[in-house]
């Protein structure tokens, strides 16, 4: 099944409800946006000569344009590669050669970036709203190119922390299955409820696309173009019932933020791309109340592994409420998840392992890459690379990425467990735990820290949380912490930072 035919069913029968915003303008109807997907998906048959199956990039600031763009890549049977707008354009260049893409999208400014870069397979180089651009829409309207739930959809790479990054091949039925989870598990979506996209279309933000059009909801994007939390609390007073994905440290910035906003008005506010800190937790509960919930997924399996819903994190009678708030929830019902050995057998409840999943939403593969794919989903299983426990009502407890346990000593020491210890300290705002090489103990813990606090008032909370063992040997005392596009903190450039220091 073609997940454009979404858009067409939507465009067919109610052209008028509004279905893209721009701040708080409305700029196109659902009839506008399914007769321009249309237009677009006949001049890249038949004016562009592209041949089902063939892949179109996006590099594309968050805009309604991403909307038409992607599906009318859909409509015409290709596969879309929407990719990070913030990259080099010789990652981008990468990425475009890598992909085969004859056409790109990009917006305006980011088609300069690229050129010096652009592949010799890249034929068309498409500035977004340029009269080029609008020249495509004058084309006749395309049928719908079936399609299979097997057909690629969406190439998603990923984002190339070690060495090159990888294409993972995310078909039709993949997207679909995990459009019905978010619907039915994390967040009900009705006619004329809004999706803020403040974080990238291009990847989590924009694989929520989908089910708001099915159920004819209105994608908002800020008119800054940016992530600022005045403008994202006055759009959530404009479009009542909205629901924004965002990264963790997206949050904390709305949290610390002393713009004033109605929080009756936000539907959700749903993170992922990184466990939220349980302090921080507490904190945004406070100020927005029961609107939190939180998904664990990864590019190989959209958004869709676990989930801990709304009512779960504002259950603050239950018992093991605060345990609860520090997991990544229950599996979803569309997946299996299995904590395993390296022998990818499964360990015993409350004993550590990697986490595997499969099922539906699982990608059939890494683009161009057989090894890296048979590695990856060997025995029939997505293995995460994540660590991580599953307590006696069937939670999972993440740990860490397996690159980034500590062992020292002969004992493991999970990082984001000292870090969750260092953040209740009142005047530590941001912490990040690495292992350093150590001749006498193999590792040693050390503690990279933003705040305004010392090393013996940490030492002294450690001492009285967590084991002696598991406590920092060295406090590093920084202005800021090395973090990807997305807000994700990257240890491993905080590890060869820590090498530098000698």
């Amino acid at each position: 099944m073609n997940l454009a035919l979404w858009l067409q069913r939507s465009g067919l029968s109610h052209p008028a409800q509004p279905a893209c915003a721009i701040g708080t303008r409305v700029v196109a109807s659902y009839g506008q946006l399914a007769k321009r997907a249309a237009q677009l998906a006949g001049a890249l048959r038949e004016r562009l000569r592209l041949a089902p199956g063939e892949r179109v990039a996006i590099v594309a600031k968050n805009s309604p344009y991403y909307l038409e763009i992607l599906c009318g890549i859909w409509h015409a049977g290709l596969a879309a590669v929407p990719t990070n707008a913030k990259l080099h354009g010789s990652e981008l260049g990468y990425i475009l050669e890598h992909s085969g893409t004859r056409v790109c999208f990009a917006s305006p400014g980011l088609d300069a970036e690229i050129a010096p870069h652009a592949p010799k397979n890249l034929e068309h180089l498409i500035a977004i709203g340029s009269a080029g651009y609008e020249q495509l829409f004058t084309a006749d309207a395309a049928a719908l190119t079936p399609r299979t739930g097997d057909d690629l959809a969406w190439l998603f790479y990923t984002s190339g922390t070690t060495g090159k990054p990888k294409g993972a091949m995310l078909t039709h039925r993949n997207l679909l299955c995990a459009s019905h989870a978010y619907a039915t598990e994390v967040d009900t979506v009705a006619p004329g409820d809004a999706i803020l996209h403040a974080a990238p279309m291009s990847h989590g933000s924009g694989l929520y696309i989908m089910q708001y059009v099915a159920r004819l909801g209105v994608q908002v994007t800020p008119e800054s173009g940016s992530f600022e939390p005045k403008e994202i609390f006055a759009l959530f007073d404009a479009w009542p019932r909205t629901s924004m994905f965002a990264a963790p440290t997206m949050i904390k910035r709305l949290v610390d933020s002393n713009a004033d906003c109605k929080v009756e008005n936000i539907r959700t506010l749903i993170w992922g791309g990184a466990p939220m800190y349980v302090e921080d937790a507490l904190t945004a509960l406070d100020r927005f109340g029961p609107r939190l919930a939180q998904i664990y997924g990864q590019g190989e399996a959209p958004m869709t592994i676990t989930t801990l819903s709304k009512e779960d994190i504002f259950d603050r009678g239950h018992p093991r409420w605060r345990e609860r708030l520090g997991s990544a929830g229950k599996p979803y019902a569309c997946v299996e998840v299995m904590v395993a050995d390296s022998e990818d057998r499964p360990v015993k409840q409350g004993e550590p392992g990697e986490v595997l999943v499969r099922g539906d939403v699982i990608m059939t593969g890494y683009w161009q890459n057989e090894e890296a794919s048979a590695a990856s989903l060997r025995g029939g299983w997505l293995h995460t690379g994540d660590v991580g426990i599953f307590d006696d009502e069937g939670y999972l407890h993440l740990k860490d990425r397996s690159k980034d346990l500590i062992i020292s000593g002969g004992s493991n020491i999970y990082p984001r467990e000292v870090e969750e210890v260092l953040l209740t300290h009142g005047k530590v705002r941001e912490v990040s735990v690495i292992g350093r090489p150590d001749r006498e103990w193999g590792e040693v813990v050390v503690a990279y820290v933003v705040g305004d606090t010392n090393a013996a008032e940490l030492d002294a909370l450690c001492l009285a949380r967590i084991a002696r063992f598991k406590r920092p040997k060295d406090y590093v005392f920084v202005d800021a912490l090395p973090k990807n596009n997305y807000g994700k903190i990257l240890k491993r450039e905080l590890r060869a930072m820590d090498a530098a220091r000698g």
